[in-house]
């Protein structure tokens, strides 16, 4: 990496290390970007389920005092949250962007990835399905991620191109394709959105996208079909 490019950064500072669970839709967004960007990485896995969790252990919660995942180490500062992560390697490493140039383009990115991942997400995360409790979780995860889907259906109708904004892949794809995941683990009907199901569709092949997938991941659990 190139100083210019990245003045936080030298030839000597170790690869990053993401703390990551994989079937966790933040953390998925992280690796689909830095694998869009080539930016090498070792992956810490953080079991949210093993132990009652291992990202509420007193040596975790020194990394994310949140207790979620995840968190990167990177140019030797520690981050955390999904999006402001994504944000800091659009700033640092700016090749291969994932924001476009157009300012309006750009408000349209941020205005879908604001909708997954403040209006959907966290709606259906784990330590919100918890207190929700296993009768209800599943009624409960599929309304919000339906409601949620027809903002998202609404908004790409006027932005989506190839991709979520235009033909260019962006954050929003980044953090599309994992909540489609969660939408289908739920067992959302997903017929009403064809916009979203094309850009799946689109994005499934691409080898950073699959790289990242859940399946493909060092603490994947081997006895899943897909494994």
């Amino acid at each position: 990496m190139s100083t210019n490019l990245c003045p936080n950064a030298s030839s000597s500072d170790p690869q990053p290390i993401l703390y990551s669970y994989w079937r966790s839709s933040c953390s998925w967004r992280v690796r689909i970007a830095m694998n869009l960007k080539e930016i090498p990485y070792d992956i810490k896995p953080i079991s949210l389920i093993k132990s009652g969790g291992e990202q509420h252990c007193n040596e975790y919660r020194e990394v994310n005092p949140m207790e979620q995942v995840p968190a990167l180490q990177i140019d030797g500062h520690t981050l955390i949250e999904s999006v402001a992560i994504m944000h800091y390697l659009e700033e640092t490493r700016p090749q291969r962007p994932l924001l476009p140039q157009d300012v309006h383009k750009r408000a349209k990115v941020r205005e879908i990835v604001e909708i997954i991942c403040s209006g959907i997400q966290p709606l259906q995360n784990l330590i919100v399905l918890i207190h929700v409790g296993e009768e209800k979780k599943k009624e409960w995860a599929q309304h919000w991620i339906t409601r949620g889907f027809r903002a998202v259906e609404k908004a790409l109708s006027t932005s989506a191109g190839k991709y979520c904004v235009g033909d260019e892949i962006s954050m929003a794809d980044c953090c599309l394709v994992p909540q489609v995941f969660n939408a289908r683990r739920f067992h959302v009907d997903l017929r009403p959105y064809p916009i979203i199901l094309r850009i799946d569709r689109e994005l499934e092949s691409n080898p950073a996208f699959r790289a990242a997938h859940p399946s493909n991941q060092p603490d994947c659990p081997p006895e899943l079909p897909n494994k």
